[in-house]
C-alpha cells in the first residue's frame, strides 16, 4: 500500500462529506492507499456520515475512540496505517482532483522522508470550495523549479518561513516509526512541535511546487473562540509548545553548522511568545499566573524576543508591538494598564 490518509473527525458533519469526495478523486487506485478515520468522540452525525463512505469504500476504514483531541486521534490513526507514506489532514479541508497521485509518485521516485506542497485557503462563508487566498502560504527559498532540490531537514528549516501545520507534506512512514516523534496529546497546537521534530530529523526532504491543498478558514474556531476558559487554554497550549521548544534549541545551539536552522526554530518558538502576550492582554489571566508564566519563559530563554524582532517574518505593526512588549517590568505595566478594559470589552 502506496498511501495512509489520516483523518481526525469531531463534530463535523457539515465538511467531512467534501473532504472524503476530494480523496476519493486522487487517480489512485482503491489498494494503493486507504482513509483512515478516527472518530474522536463526536456527538453530531459525523460518525453515520463516515459510516456511510466505508461502506461504499473499501478503502475507508472508521474507527472510534472517546473524544482526546486532534493529536490522539492522529496518533491513533499513525499506529493503524499500513502505507509506504503518511498523510494528515483535516475534515473541514480537501485537496484538489488527481493531485495525491502526483505526490506521491514524487516522493517514492525520489525515496524521501518528506515531501512539501503548497496550500491555499478559502472562507467557508465564501461560495462552495471558492479560493479566497491563491498564492503559497509560505515563503520557499530553494529556487523557481516545480521540484525543488533535495536537502536535509535543516537545510529546508533554515531556508523557509515553514508552516506548522501537518496538512501541507507526506511523510515517509518508516521514518516517521524510527524517529519516534509523536503529537502532544490533549492540547491545542499540537502540530507545531510534531512538524518541527519531524523536519530535523529528515535526511531527504523536498518542495513539489503543487498548490495541493484547500484550508478551511471557519469563525469561531479553536484558535478564535473569545469563550473566556478556551481563550486561557489556548495561552497555557502556546506556553506548553514554547517550552517544548527549549531541548530542542539547547540541543543544536552549539553546532555551528545549524546556525540558520537554529535562528529559525527560535525564532518559531518566539513568534508564539508574541502572541501569547498579546493574547494575556486580552484575556481573564490573573497578574500572579501572568507573572509566573513569563519567568517560565525567561527561564527556557525564550523572552526578550530578539530573534523574533530581528527576523523578517512579520509586518510594521507586529514588530513595533514586540519591541513595546520585550521589557518584562513594561509589559507588566501594560497589563495591569490595559487588561482591565481589554478582557470586558471582549466579554461584551
Amino acid at each position: 500500500m502506496r498511501l495512509s490518509i489520516i483523518i481526525p473527525a469531531y463534530n463535523v458533519e457539515n465538511y467531512i462529506a467534501k473532504c472524503l469526495d476530494s480523496l476519493l478523486n486522487q487517480g489512485l487506485e482503491v489498494e494503493e492507499y486507504e482513509i483512515i478515520i478516527i472518530n474522536d468522540g463526536a456527538t453530531d452525525a459525523t460518525p453515520k456520515i463516515a459510516k456511510t463512505y466505508a461502506q461504499l469504500n473499501p478503502n475507508i476504514k472508521v474507527f472510534h475512540k472517546i473524544n482526546g483531541g486532534a493529536g490522539s486521534a492522529r496518533n491513533f490513526g499513525m499506529d493503524k496505517a499500513k502505507g509506504t507514506f503518511v498523510y494528515f489532514i483535516d475534515p473541514d479541508d480537501y485537496m484538489i482532483n488527481n493531485c495525491l497521485s502526483l505526490l506521491v509518485d514524487t516522493a517514492e521516485n525520489s525515496s524521501l522522508d518528506v515531501l512539501t506542497f503548497l496550500s491555499s485557503s478559502f472562507s467557508s462563508i465564501s461560495k462552495a470550495g471558492e479560493p479566497i487566498l491563491n498564492k503559497p502560504a509560505f515563503t520557499f527559498s530553494f529556487g523557481d523549479k516545480q521540484f525543488s532540490p533535495i536537502v536535509t531537514g535543516k537545510e529546508y528549516i533554515a531556508k523557509s518561513n515553514y508552516r506548522n501545520e501537518v496538512w501541507w507534506f507526506l511523510i515517509n512512514r518508516k521514518f516517521l516509526e524510527k524517529s519516534g516523534v509523536r503529537f502532544v496529546e490533549g492540547r491545542f497546537l499540537e502540530d507545531i512541535n510534531f512538524t518541527t521534530e519531524i523536519f530535523i530529523q529528515a535526511k531527504r526532504m523536498a518542495q513539489l511546487q503543487l498548490d495541493a491543498h484547500r484550508y478551511r478558514t471557519t469563525p469561531g474556531s479553536a484558535m478564535t473562540n473569545m469563550e473566556p476558559h478556551h481563550y486561557l487554554k489556548i495561552i497555557r497550549d502556546m506556553h506548553y509548545a514554547v517550552l517544548a521548544f527549549h531541548p530542542l534549541i539547547k540541543k543544536w545551539e552549539n553546532n555551528t553548522s545549524s546556525y540558520q536552522c537554529l535562528n529559525r526554530i527560535k525564532t518559531k518558538q518566539q513568534t508564539l511568545v508574541f502572541f501569547s502576550m498579546i493574547r494575556m492582554l486580552k484575556s481573564s489571566m490573573s497578574f500572579k499566573e501572568v507573572k509566573k508564566r513569563m519567568e517560565d519563559l525567561i527561564r527556557s530563554d525564550a523572552y526578550p524576543m530578539d530573534d523574533y524582532i530581528k527576523s523578517n517574518d512579520h509586518n510594521l505593526v507586529h514588530t513595533f508591538l514586540a519591541k513595546l512588549l520585550n521589557r518584562k517590568q513594561r509589559f507588566y505595566f501594560l497589563f495591569l494598564l490595559i487588561n482591565p478594559i481589554l478582557k470586558h470589552s471582549y466579554r461584551l
